[in-house]
């Protein structure tokens, strides 16, 4: 039997330890900082182990790697070079769900020389949204035909009947990597002309999209996309973007924290919410309609509302004096929760414009994935399961012919890899 070393126990780790140790059938050991946590995901399996561990404190990576067939790293993603190190020096796989960083770029040619195969952004985005733009794109290439653009959108939303505050949002872990991302610039193509947005206007360039059955969402650009022209082997495509979806109102609203400075690493000098804003916000006399006056939305009426019911606008005592952008991540955890009954959903939309048979044509794929209430949530499923369906693909010898770092644009992986995800009740239509 083949062992597995999870490394992390956090909200993604359950769909993807019990993938492993009731379908795949292997032996699983889940190490973290809070053996609890591993011990809940096993339940009592024979084939499972939880083991404490803090990659930040013990020395021991390389021997815990070394006594296992592969290892999956769920560890902040800082962490993963130095997994992958020990992985390489082990002559062991790896399996993990992050972007591939420069770090683990650079470890390519070593894994190459060690047989070593390091399997990055096997999740959802990243992951099963390169799985399904590159079927598509090489069904079109298979059929003569060309992509000229792509857009691609995805977001992590409550279900229809949990999207109950104004914010249309719902945190199910720490909300402060949400808003750090909020500050990322972002890089795409429009119309053969590559543009480049700074994080400060990052939620001022989002569009409208449209999803049948669904209703009408916010999509603003994610990251660098343009790089995806060379990756999924369309660089001559006029338009390529990947963005993020979320529901109507959270562009401006986050917008404009960015117009007052709230999501900065700096002290808030102020003891309660209404002193930080009102000190952000210049001018006299009522500070919602200054604040109305100041930023630069769409919709400056929809932003204050939104702020006053998170409570930016209270006299309340700050939650966190470490930062403005920590006091506002305080505060969102305590207001923008999941109820234990209430489920997620995950939309992921890919839309290809397409020269094909002498015509022109647009491709729709799309995948919506509900959670289970009082369950696995549906972004713990999609990020989950994809990372254990790699395990299984590298251990049972499906890829044995492929080694260094690669992400799921192959059709050995993304093809078994989709029709696996199907029956596991994840699709696209």
């Amino acid at each position: 039997m083949k062992n597995v070393l999870v490394l992390g126990a956090g909200l993604v780790a359950r769909p993807l330890v019990r993938y492993l140790l009731d379908k795949a059938g292997f032996q699983v050991t889940v190490a973290s900082r809070t053996v609890d946590k591993g011990e809940t995901m096993i339940a009592g399996h024979p084939h499972g182990t939880a083991k404490r561990f803090d990659v930040s404190k013990d020395g021991n990576l390389k021997e815990m790697v070394s006594e296992h067939d592969l290892v999956v790293s769920l560890l902040p993603y800082n962490y993963h070079p130095r997994v992958a190190r020990a992985a390489i020096d082990s002559g062991k796989h790896m399996v993990t769900t992050s972007y591939v960083s420069e770090g683990m770029k650079e470890l390519d040619r070593e894994a190459k020389d060690a047989g070593v195969l390091l399997i990055n952004e096997m999740g959802l985005d990243p992951g099963i949204d390169h799985m399904e733009a590159q079927r598509v794109i090489d069904e079109v290439h298979q059929e003569g035909g060309k992509v000229e653009e792509f857009i691609s959108y995805c977001g992590g939303l409550p279900a229809p009947e949990a999207n109950t505050n104004p914010w249309g949002y719902k945190f199910s872990w720490s909300p402060r990597g949400v808003v750090l991302a909020s500050r990322n610039n972002a890089r795409f193509r429009r119309d053969g002309v590559d543009v480049e947005i700074p994080g400060s206007e990052l939620f001022a360039n989002y569009e409208l999209v449209e999803v049948e059955g669904l209703g009408t969402f916010e999509g603003y650009p994610n990251r660098n996309s343009v790089p995806y022209g060379d990756i999924y082997g369309i660089p001559d495509a006029n338009t390529i973007l990947r963005g993020t979806l979320r529901n109507r109102g959270w562009c401006d609203t986050w917008k404009g924290l960015h117009d007052i400075g709230m999501l900065e690493e700096v002290s808030p000098q102020a003891e309660d919410y209404y002193t930080m804003i009102d000190q952000l916000v210049p001018g006299r006399g009522d500070l919602r309609d200054r604040s109305k006056a100041f930023i630069r939305t769409r919709d400056n009426d929809l932003v204050v509302r939104n702020w006053e019911w998170l409570g930016l606008l209270d006299d309340r005592y700050l939650l966190d004096h470490t930062s403005r952008l920590d006091a506002l991540s305080s505060l969102l955890q305590e207001k923008l929760y999941y109820d234990r009954d209430e489920r997620d959903m995950v939309v992921l939309q890919h839309t290809f414009n397409v020269a094909l048979g002498g015509e022109k044509r647009t491709l729709r794929s799309t995948m919506i994935d509900f959670g289970v209430p009082g369950g696995d949530s549906a972004m713990s499923r999609t990020v989950g399961i994809p990372a254990a369906i790699g395990v299984e693909l590298v251990l049972k010898g499906r890829l044995d012919h492929l080694d260094g770092v690669i992400i799921p644009t192959l059709p050995e992986i993304y093809v078994p890899a989709l029709e696996e995800l199907k029956k596991q009740g994840i699709f696209f239509k």
